[in-house]
């Protein structure tokens, strides 16, 4: 049986918490622009990732780590003006929080000041505590981000799932509970196996929004360029495509370049 959705004139970092005690799952989306972000927050989203996805998806780059904290107070800016309803939590990139807290503060200044985001998002548990707790005694909301860690790959060494051996799960937990007991808001737990992710979600009391973590967790975050299909590239077992932008724009666009060709556009009816 679904939970009752309470009708939120805005969200905050209290009514995702207020979610989960209703029992009421939480969706979250990715945005790095305005166009995109006011569409994604007139649909009814309740969370806005400004992710460092955007080194990814609008900068063509391998892996999340090339992109800057201007450049992230940039997407998160251009976002931020655009939403009515919605959460807006911004990334933390790379080399902008791991090895001194100090700095992670100013970056988080930097972000809360110059973007106007509401909260943001750290990569990783008990390593980065010094950080998270500098970040929050400043009054900044942090949610926090477990498992497949993408600023961590070449650490890793790949994208495959987490947490599947039992000293790795350990420490997951370990950490979902450290990061509750420092105060993070909520916690985004990646592709980790979907039983252990539930195990999490309900040891804790602030929600877990899983990608690639199954069901059971208190909400979903997906990339919003691969939720639509513009990325045909991007096929892991955990994404649903609810539309097939690439192939619709492309046929579009195709048009559009038969129809300058061919001087069929403009025709009388579309020029003054």
């Amino acid at each position: 049986m679904s939970a009752i959705k309470k009708d939120y004139k805005r969200i905050t970092t209290k009514s995702l918490i207020d979610m989960k005690s209703n029992g009421e799952k939480i969706s979250m989306l990715t945005a790095y622009d305005y166009t995109m972000a006011k569409i994604v927050d007139t649909a009814g989203i309740d969370v806005i990732l400004v992710g460092d996805s955007a080194s990814n998806v609008m900068a063509g780059h391998e892996t999340t780590l090339p992109i800057t904290l201007d450049q992230m107070i940039y997407h998160a800016s251009s976002v931020v003006r655009a939403v009515e309803r919605a959460l807006v939590v911004v990334d933390l990139p790379f080399g902008s929080y791991q090895s001194d807290s100090k700095e992670a503060l100013r970056s988080s200044i930097r972000i809360m000041k110059e973007s106007g985001g509401h909260a943001v998002k750290l990569e990783g548990g008990k390593e980065i505590k010094e950080s998270i707790k500098k970040i929050l005694n400043a009054g900044i909301p942090v949610m926090g981000h477990l498992g497949l860690t993408p600023q961590s790959i070449y650490k890793f060494g790949t994208y495959t799932v987490r947490a599947k051996e039992e000293e790795e799960a350990e420490k997951l937990m370990e950490d979902a509970k450290l990061l509750e007991k420092l105060g993070c808001f909520a916690i985004v737990i990646e592709k980790v196996p979907a039983d252990l992710a539930e195990k999490v979600a309900k040891s804790i009391s602030i929600p877990v929004i899983g990608i690639g973590a199954g069901g059971g967790v208190d909400g979903q975050v997906l990339v919003i360029h691969d939720m639509l299909g513009m990325n045909n590239e991007f096929s892991p077992r955990f994404l649903r495509r609810y539309m097939n932008l690439y192939e619709g724009m492309t046929s579009a666009i195709s048009q559009y370049v038969e129809d300058v060709k061919s001087q069929d556009f403009p025709n009388e009816k579309e020029q003054y």
